[in-house]
């Protein structure tokens, strides 16, 4: 098992999810693919991607497009997912697009409705809130998002928990940071329905700087936009972005008296996509290996595995009620079933819900 229990103290653990939308599995074990970095349909300069993130060492070429990932989590943390060695991580959902991808990560429920990605109210509750209503973190809960869907996704509206997500308008009072973040943003043309990452993370990490949540969600999105638009050198590049903010964000809860040594991240993806060189660009139910994802995790309550070498299966739906056993809560809500989660050690004494959910219905809105 990757993970021990955590221990019950004074200072209640602090537990970051954070994502990246649509980041294949094959990029996170295997670096850049030797065929669609050199593929001029979807790499504008291929000798530069290639001076930048190829090497005939595997080891080398993810190190170049991951640095963190496997200087860092792949020392003291634990990486799973690597399918090459049988070792995967699968949605339980049928769609394989994003709305049921945070859904299940976030609620530890597959739902087998149909749930487009569109702004519709999710009737789920989340592991978010629930550790809200709890005692040891209660009002310091928080989510950023660079998808504009996410507050539906989160029932924003009925929920307690701040959350900020696309170009949101940020709260200005006393804080210079946010008024800079906001022109910029106001200054910004076209909007998409996804945020620059970067201004999705200055918010997030100034928010965390000047309130200190425990549990805070940070969803990054431009990995899956750049894939869409087939621009293979654009969707590495973000990746690599991706690494450096989470690089920064762990020297920050290193260094910082409040999180130091008493916060644990647990990294994902939403969904996959298609494992062949043609389908890199898409997913969703009808494009093979859509619905193969990963999982990186470092902190305590967290073994120093390494990459997982054995065979074996897990579900984007078992992280929610896993974050419950990380914040010695056993998440359960009445409204839907909860996944058991990750396996912990015979420490344990948390007796999770588990119920498996098979979806029957199909949803095309692509994401």
């Amino acid at each position: 098992s990757p993970f021990v229990k955590a221990q019950t103290n004074s200072n209640p653990p602090n537990i970051f999810i954070i994502t990246t939308d649509g980041f294949r599995w094959q990029e996170v074990f295997k670096g850049a693919d030797c065929n669609i970095i050199r593929d001029t349909k979807y790499v504008s300069d291929t000798s530069l991607m290639i001076e930048q993130f190829w090497s005939e060492d595997q080891l080398e070429r993810k190190k170049k497009l991951m640095p963190f990932f496997w200087n860092v989590i792949a020392k003291k943390g634990t990486l799973v997912g690597n399918r090459d060695f049988g070792n995967d991580v699968n949605v339980a959902n049928l769609f394989k697009i994003s709305y049921p991808g945070y859904n299940e990560i976030l609620t530890g429920f597959a739902d087998k409705k149909c749930i487009p990605n569109l702004n519709i109210k999710n009737r789920n509750s989340n592991v978010l809130e629930y550790l809200n209503n709890c005692k040891d973190y209660a009002g310091k809960v928080a989510a950023f998002s660079s998808w504009n869907v996410m507050p539906y996704i989160l029932d924003e509206q009925h929920n307690s928990f701040p959350v900020n997500s696309g170009y949101e308008i940020l709260d200005e009072e006393n804080d210079s940071t946010n008024k800079l973040i906001n022109t910029v943003q106001k200054g910004i043309e076209i909007k998409s329905h996804t945020r620059y990452d970067l201004l999705t993370y200055a918010s997030a990490k100034n928010y965390i700087e000047q309130k200190h949540p425990k549990v805070l969600f940070l969803s990054l999105g431009e990995t899956d936009e750049f894939a869409h638009k087939g621009q293979y050198d654009q969707y590495l590049q973000k990746a690599k972005q991706v690494d450096q903010i989470i690089a920064e964000l762990w020297y920050y809860v290193q260094t910082d008296p409040f999180y130091k040594g008493n916060t644990t991240f647990i990294i994902t993806t939403d969904h996959g996509r298609g494992s062949k060189t043609s389908k890199w660009s898409q997913h969703g139910f009808w494009v093979k290996g859509s619905g193969e994802t990963w999982m990186a995790m470092i902190g305590p309550g967290i073994a120093a595995e390494g990459e997982r070498k054995t065979k074996g299966e897990l579900y984007l739906k078992q992280i929610a009620s896993t974050i419950g056993i990380l914040a010695d809560e056993d998440f359960h809500v009445g409204d839907h079933p909860v996944a058991a989660p990750i396996p912990l050690t015979k420490e344990s004494t948390v007796t999770p819900i588990s119920t498996n959910i098979k979806p029957i219905t199909i949803n095309l809105n692509n994401k």
